[in-house]
């Protein structure tokens, strides 16, 4: 494996360690840091002042009405699960997937769609706090110019990718957000495969992407 040189960001490992962070996005940190001997230990880090906090922390007291309102909570109606990606689910490593990927996969090869020029996508879970999804780039190759409503995590599995802020190999993950415009563009050589969360649909500097964005949902 390449020496990883682009890790997660403070404030988003930091909502990975109190869980908050949304599944889209934990997926790909999740995935990094199984990559990642640093994130990793960074994680740990957070983890264990998370938890002297906790013990740390004094006591609240409780209103009259905690006990009511409890009650009245289980007996409503309960709401219908939003589908859920767990990057916990200990499904082992498969070639070039790692285990939180195989997870979102449920221990599947990818269902491989085509978006035109060699480029495929295998979206692995898509709801309202957003995507996750498997690209495959072959190598030489560019994603069209666009910019992001939001963040955009990209973590690459194979091959390598460069664009207007660098190159990223195997276990580098790409944080953009608004401010970045680019196009990234695989290396020559084996194709590139990446993992990629959004919040929210790219934005497309060209017309051509925007007329096929929501057949292929991106």
């Amino acid at each position: 494996m390449s020496t990883i040189t682009h890790h997660v960001t403070e404030p988003v490992l930091m909502a990975y360690a109190a869980g908050t962070l949304e599944t889209p996005y934990a997926v790909v940190v999740a995935t990094h840091i199984s990559m990642c001997d640093e994130c990793r230990a960074r994680l740990a880090a957070h983890e264990h002042v998370g938890g002297v906090v906790l013990d740390q922390g004094g006591s609240e007291p409780l209103s009259g009405d905690l006990k009511a309102r409890v009650f009245a909570g289980l007996d409503a109606e309960p709401a219908a699960p939003e589908p859920e990606v767990r990057p916990d689910i200990p499904y082992g490593r498969s070639g070039i997937f790692p285990a939180p990927v195989m997870t979102a996969l449920k221990g599947k090869p990818p269902k491989w769609k085509r978006l035109g020029f060699g480029v495929r996508q295998s979206i692995l879970h898509a709801s309202q706090q957003g995507s996750v999804r498997l690209l495959y780039i072959p190598g030489g190759q560019a994603v069209p110019d666009h910019s992001h409503r939001g963040l955009e995590l990209t973590l690459v599995l194979q091959g390598a990718f460069e664009d207007e802020t660098g190159r990223f190999g195997v276990g580098d993950l790409e944080s953009a957000d608004d401010d970045l415009d680019h196009a990234p563009t695989a290396v020559k050589g084996a194709a590139c495969i990446c993992l990629a969360a959004t919040g929210a649909p790219l934005r497309f500097n060209s017309l051509v992407p925007r007329i096929f964005q929501p057949i292929f949902r991106i």
